[in-house]
Order: C-alpha cells, then structure tokens, then sequence
C-alpha cells in the first residue's frame, strides 16, 4: 500500500539510519507541494536548515526564493529537498554510506511527488542524481534526461553568494538557468502538438456499367452450318463497382 508524504515524513523524523543522526538537531525532510511538477534537489541541510528544520531557508534559501520569484513562481509551488536530510558535522560533504543510507528516503519523495522537471543544485546533487563525473560548469545550461524526467543542472545559491553575488557571471548563468526551466515547464504544460486528421475525402461516383453490346457476326465459312448463336458472343457481365474493393 503506497504511504503518503506525510507518512513517510514523521517516520523519517525518528530515522538513524547512519552517524549523522548522533549530530543532528532534527531531519530535515523537505518542504513545498506534494505534487509539484517541479522539484529542488540540494546536497543536505546546512546551520539554519537544521535548527528549522525547512531546507534552504539561509541566505542561499532566499535567493533561491527570489529566482523563483523571477519566473513566477514560490516556494509552495514547488518542492524542495536534499540528498541528505540531517546536517554533516562542519558542512562537509555527505560519505558515501551516508548517502547510501538516505538514498531510500529520496526515491520515496520523488516516487510520491512524481515531478516532471527536477532541478539539481550544484555540483554535488548533479553528480548524484545524473551519474556523471563532470562538473556544474559543464553539465548547466541544458535538459537532460533520467529515469523518464527532465533535469536541469545549475549553480547551489550558496556558490553564486560566495563567489561574487549579483555581479558575478555565474549569477547570470544562474538567471539563464531559472528562464530555462520557465520554458521547460510552459512546453509540458501545452503538451505534444496535435495534428488534425486530414477529411476524408468525398466517395467516388458510382462506374457506369456498359449496356451489353453483342459482337458482329463472323462471317461463316462457305459450307458450314453453324447456328447464329454459335457465332455471336455476348459481352460478359461486368462487376458491380460498389462491390469492389477500392485501394
């Protein structure tokens, strides 16, 4: 029987799954509408986050908040997690058992959310959810495809507001990556383009069937004596034309 998000949340609440519960001020689950077309995937809670216990509600969280801004949308339109829920000691980056171990945990949300566009943050969550080596530098920008979804890499708001905020050229990128998915999410909204069918085109009328017309007497042969009817032929019936299978 599937569980709802709601379910799921109060037991992961109590989860110890790995060390970073001994750590932790609470789990950090994650926050927005339950079915969203659009998901945020971070890598794990960080100071603020963990006291809240809502992902990305620091300095990062609010410019996350006005780039959502900038495309129409906010925070309860759509829905926002991390790989990790509990916060790894100093802000390192999460070990593999530990990923590992939280890994269920984000199949589950996505498995009862079913967004149709995730947006990985960083280079971290891109890595994790794509599979690749590459970097965010290399992989932003464009639409890539997993397990049936869309995903568009792009910058962790963290990273633009540590490398030089707005003046910086990664924040543009960041603002091309925000229009990108606005574009991304209008196109699934009007779906495929349907083609109407072509009408069908008006019966053709009926063939005229020829009047039965008999062949001119052959001439007889001298000495022969042949009946008239031996010698004149009568043109075969034609078909009917609406019994005939027309390709």
């Amino acid at each position: 029987m599937t569980r709802s998000l709601a379910e799921v949340a109060a037991e992961a609440a109590d989860c110890t799954r790995c060390r970073l519960a001994e750590g932790r001020t609470q789990v950090v689950f994650g926050v927005g509408d339950p079915d969203a077309d659009l998901m945020f995937i971070g890598e794990g809670p960080g100071f603020h986050e963990d006291k809240q216990g809502e992902p990305f509600v620091g300095a990062a969280g609010q410019l996350l908040t006005r780039m959502l801004g900038e495309i129409g949308l906010a925070r309860e339109d759509v829905y926002i997690n991390n790989v990790v829920m509990c916060r790894p000691p100093g802000n390192r980056d999460p070990q593999p058992d530990e990923i590992e171990a939280c890994t269920p945990w984000l199949v589950e949300r996505i498995s009862l959310i079913q967004p149709r566009l995730i947006v990985t943050l960083g280079n971290f969550a891109t890595k994790f959810v794509l599979q690749t080596p590459l970097g965010i530098t290399r992989v932003r920008g464009s639409v890539h495809t997993w397990h049936g979804r869309k995903v568009i890499p792009t910058f962790h708001p963290a990273a633009i507001l540590h490398g030089g905020g707005e003046k910086s050229k990664q924040f543009e990128q960041l603002r091309e990556d925000f229009s990108l998915i606005r574009s991304t999410l209008d196109a699934m909204s009007e779906g495929p383009t349907v083609i109407p069918e072509a009408a069908a085109p008006p019966p053709a009328p009926p063939m005229p069937v020829p009047a039965r017309v008999p062949e001119p007497a052959q001439p007889r042969p001298p000495g022969t004596t042949e009946r008239l009817a031996d010698v004149t032929r009568i043109a075969p019936d034609l078909p009917d034309p609406d019994q005939l299978e027309l390709f």
